[in-house]
């Protein structure tokens, strides 16, 4: 039974090209599996979460979290949330599911090459990338482009991170021209669960992914908030435990800090504020989602530890530099001589009105690139055997 502020499949606003209702499956249970057979969906095996697509014998990389098994991971923790919390599970899902699908190659070093590259044409954000993907360019469905998901889906792709300020990025305010998303107000909770449950996934598995790395060793965290604390617990229930069952007895605590800090905190808003529907959560002057003060402050400090040893180590920082340059060179490539696109892109941008039209098909095919692809096309592009 879920809450009065959840939101109910009975209560959903639709979808934007009408469908008659499936005989077995709810709604939202019907967008997330169109998310998950969606060719972005994917992509998303071979696009980075930290660690550039891994290129060597030693195999090493094939242990690191890639864009998809960091989706699947904050899908689990979506569903969970949203279960102790009494909300829609499927609806928490289908958004935790869509909301990394408008993430291009080389994850956030890819984001900032097409940012600036993008900013003659207004831009690139990756929020609204994945509303334009799951609004038109996935082209497979006979009566629509996209994927025709519910408004309560698109809301909680669009304003999941909370409410989107002016000027909207020219992607998103396309999606919300065709259909009033309500940018103003925060996302329904089930939005907001998928948000939190992202930074709980990232969180744990960036800290799983450095050590494996070598970018920094147990020792290194033992002085941080959380952290420290759940080594000495591990190592006072289970002493002399082998390294590797030791680390994982450790982050799995963290992890466990973060989801019951995060319910408690839920709960304890939810039973003063009293909200009767999922209306009443959008009106609310902040989330009802969200980490403690206290533990939000440990975050930052974790994130500021992941920021110096492992989001800018010189090694990590040496591939950004690498792979920026790559986007910097094929995208103009692209953008000066449409004809080096496959022919249906190259038909669409030859189509173009003007040159920010055509810059933005021209986005479109790079952004929708894997790693190993976009590598690919520099190579094929240029020579180079970078």
């Amino acid at each position: 039974m879920t809450a009065p502020h959840a939101c109910h499949p009975a209560d959903s606003r639709g979808r934007l090209y009408p469908e008659e209702l499936s005989t077995f499956r709810s709604p939202w249970q019907r967008d997330r599996d169109r998310i998950i057979h969606s060719s972005a969906f994917r992509r998303l095996k071979h696009k980075t979460q930290v660690f550039v697509e891994h290129e060597g014998d030693d195999y090493k990389g094939d242990y690191y979290r890639t864009r998809l098994t960091h989706t699947i991971e904050v899908a689990q923790v979506a569903r969970t949330l949203a279960g102790a919390l009494d909300l829609n599970t499927d609806l928490a899902e289908a958004v935790a599911l869509a909301h990394d699908l408008g993430h291009p190659p080389f994850g956030h070093t890819g984001e900032d090459a097409l940012a600036a590259l993008m900013a003659p044409y207004g831009g690139f954000d990756h929020n609204a990338q994945a509303l334009r993907i799951v609004t038109r360019l996935e082209r497979h469905y006979a009566g629509f482009d996209g994927l025709n998901l519910t408004w309560e889906t698109l809301e909680g792709i669009a304003k999941h991170n909370g409410p989107v300020a002016r000027p909207w990025p020219w992607a998103l305010a396309q999606v919300n021209a065709d259909w009033d998303l309500e940018l103003s107000t925060h996302a329904s909770a089930e939005a907001q669960v998928a948000a939190v449950a992202d930074d709980i996934a990232y969180n744990h598995h960036d800290l799983h992914d450095g050590l494996r790395s070598g970018l920094f060793t147990e020792a290194d965290l033992m002085e941080l908030p959380v952290i420290g604390p759940a080594f000495a617990q591990v190592d006072r229930l289970h002493p002399g435990l082998a390294p590797m069952r030791r680390r994982h007895e450790a982050l799995r605590r963290v992890f466990g800090v973060m989801v019951e800090d995060v319910i408690a905190v839920a709960q304890g808003r939810l039973t003063a504020l009293r909200p009767q529907s999922a209306d009443d959560i959008r009106a609310m002057d902040g989330p009802v989602i969200r980490f403690s003060k206290p533990l939000y402050q440990n975050l930052k400090a974790i994130k500021g530890f992941l920021f110096t040893r492992m989001y800018r180590a010189p090694s990590v920082v040496e591939e950004r530099q690498r792979v920026t340059a790559m986007l910097n060179t094929i995208f103009p490539m692209f953008l000066d001589d449409p004809a080096r696109l496959p022919p249906d892109w190259q038909a669409e941008a030859t189509s173009a009105p003007d040159r920010t039209a055509c810059a933005r098909v021209v986005l479109d095919y790079v952004a929708g690139m894997t790693d190993r692809f976009a590598i690919a096309e520099w190579r094929r592009l240029t020579g180079g055997q970078g």
